[in-house]
């Protein structure tokens, strides 16, 4: 790293004016060689070091200890250590460093412990400094040497060997206090999410097994659903092979297995629309998804003019119910997986396909009724995420913009 005397960040509170100094981190953390010698942490209290939770209880994290035989010569992890994990992770090749902010435990040989100079450094500061993923790897990137086997060749001692910029005692509590509000919002935006995620799992299980039911206009109950086979309610087309006019710059997206597994993320282009898909039309993978997780997997196509289906991707025209009421039954359904040999890839036939055994609402109202209240679930989920993402990106920004 360049070593340069001061320099100030873009972004500060206003009451600050001094330039932050370069210094080297053995003048803000020390190495803590404390061990378990008196067996005062069982291994119940291992911990581990998660690049989104930060340091968390082994068991609480992972479900189980993973500890070895005696834990006499692990590490002691006091509240307010550092921890640095000699593990790379795939945004952290070499490595992550955090703050215990939790309760004192142990951590194996394979970390390294560092105790806060309280003099020069407050420890919630350095933790904000390395929870940007570009600061962490700027600042290990010159000091780790890795091996044959992707593991980390860097003592201890090593790792406190370059600089990062660094400002008064006032100012790195300010900075740290404010993450720290910014931390709690986002703590809550995800509670939130994952508890608006819970009740849309249990109300789906209580609808789609007729546990719960709506009424009618009239306030009467709507019949009782009907058993129906796939092929009752929708026209089937196969799709077509793309390989001889795949193109980075194509005009149409072919959706193949990996596109619908991803939701999308991962696309090829095409020159030509062999196979268009028709507005509101379900798609669906007739054989293993790349990942391994189903054997079906249904994709809703709301723009019927930049899809073009591939081969092994088959498309359901609803006929005789809602489509996104087929799409929810179609991604719930087990029916497909008895078709797993274990071995190898399986490919559906189109009467496999077709023949999957539905149970649905007998009349298009009370599917209507059931998709307007998933959607209003959704519609809140949604705006969840949007909220965590939004607080993330403008942590993120000012993470970037309040360190040097």
């Amino acid at each position: 790293m360049e070593k340069q005397q001061s320099k100030k960040p873009l972004v500060r509170f206003p009451e600050f004016k001094d330039a932050w100094e370069h210094k080297q981190l053995n003048e803000l953390l020390s190495e803590a060689k404390k061990r378990n010698e008196d067996l005062k942490y069982g291994k119940d209290e291992v911990l581990s070091v998660s690049g989104e939770l930060g340091i968390v209880n082994q068991i609480e994290h992972l479900g189980r200890s993973y500890a070895g035989v005696s834990v006499h010569q692990y590490h002691v992890v006091e509240v307010g250590d550092i921890v640095y994990t000699k593990s790379p992770l795939k945004a952290n090749p070499f490595g992550i460093i955090k703050l215990n902010k939790g309760k004192a435990g142990i951590v194996s040989t394979l970390y390294a412990v560092y105790k806060v100079n309280q003099q020069t450094a407050f420890g919630p500061f350095i933790d904000c400094y390395f929870s940007l993923d570009a600061n962490t790897n700027r600042y290990l990137r010159p000091l780790v040497k890795k091996g044959a086997k992707n593991d980390m060749k860097i003592n201890n001692a090593y790792v406190l060997h370059d600089r990062i910029f660094a400002t008064t005692i006032p100012e790195q509590k300010r900075i740290a206090s404010f993450f720290s509000v910014l931390d709690k919002k986002i703590a809550e935006l995800k509670q939130k999410k994952n508890l608006l995620d819970q009740y849309k799992k249990g109300v789906m299980q209580k609808l789609f097994s007729q546990e719960l039911r709506f009424r009618d206009e009239n306030g009467k109950e709507f019949p009782k659903w009907e058993k129906k086979k796939l092929r009752e309610v929708v026209e089937f087309r196969n799709g077509k092979a793309h390989e001889q006019d795949i193109s980075e710059d194509g005009t149409y997206i072919v959706v193949n297995s990996k596109f619908i597994s991803m939701e999308g993320e991962v696309k090829k282009y095409s020159d030509t629309q062999i196979c268009p898909l028709e507005l509101e039309e379900i798609v669906m993978v007739m054989s293993d998804v790349p990942n391994g997780k189903a054997l079906a997997k249904c994709f809703f196509v709301d723009e019927n003019d930049r899809y073009t289906l591939n081969q092994r991707i088959c498309a359901l025209k609803c006929t005789a119910i809602e489509s996104k009421f087929l799409l929810y039954i179609l991604n719930r359904n087990r029916y497909y997986l008895m078709f797993d040999s274990g071995v190898g890839q399986t490919n559906l036939t189109r009467d496999e396909v077709l023949n999957c055994p539905l149970e649905i609402p007998k009349e298009r109202n009370e599917q209507i009724k059931i998709l307007n209240f998933i959607s209003s679930i959704d519609a809140k989920i949604e705006v969840a995420k949007n909220q965590l993402e939004q607080t993330q990106r403008f942590k993120k920004g000012l993470l970037q913009n309040m360190f040097i």
